[in-house]
């Protein structure tokens, strides 16, 4: 278990699509998921801000990824896949450990259901929903938007989606 340096924006490493891990029980997939929740952990410390870190994040180009978010839920995720997506939007102010000063004005799905495996190989499935759920995005240095806004504007109301 370490802390691992995040890459960050403009890393290839982000840009590579990541292989299906074979077997989520190898003694690989459990120390790239201790490192990532040590990452997170002392990233979280460090930012104040996080609730998830992507195994590309630390520079291994697997699909693992690491949730926690205090007394509420702690996965780790082996091979997540998102197998539905519900028809509303929403606009969020989105952050990543990627860059950490920067935020992103995207549009996300407000509702989408994830299926993965743990380290022991279990299946599970989950609907998410709201900031838990997954054309040029505009960004925004992180101290200037918090200037300007209020925390509430972070996220904005589910609208249906326009279909193209």
């Amino acid at each position: 278990m370490a802390i691992r340096r995040i890459r960050q924006l403009g890393d290839p490493i982000l840009r590579v699509r990541c292989e299906r891990t074979q077997d989520p029980r190898s003694p690989a997939i459990r120390l790239v998921a201790d490192d990532l929740r040590d990452t997170l952990k002392a990233a979280r410390k460090r930012y104040d801000m996080g609730r998830a870190m992507a195994a590309p994040q630390i520079g291994a180009p697997v699909r693992v990824v690491v949730v926690e978010i205090p007394k509420q839920m702690r996965w780790v995720m082996v091979n997540p896949e998102i197998t539905d997506v519900g028809p509303d939007d929403f606009l969020v102010w989105d952050d990543c450990f990627c860059f950490p000063n920067l935020l992103v004005h995207v549009s996300r799905a407000y509702q989408i259901t994830v299926t993965w495996q743990d380290v022991k190989g279990d299946p599970h499935t989950e609907q998410l929903e709201g900031p838990m759920a997954t054309g040029l995005d505009p960004f925004a240095f992180r101290r200037e938007w918090e200037k300007l806004h209020d925390a509430v504007e972070r996220h904005g109301p589910p609208k249906p989606r326009e279909m193209l």
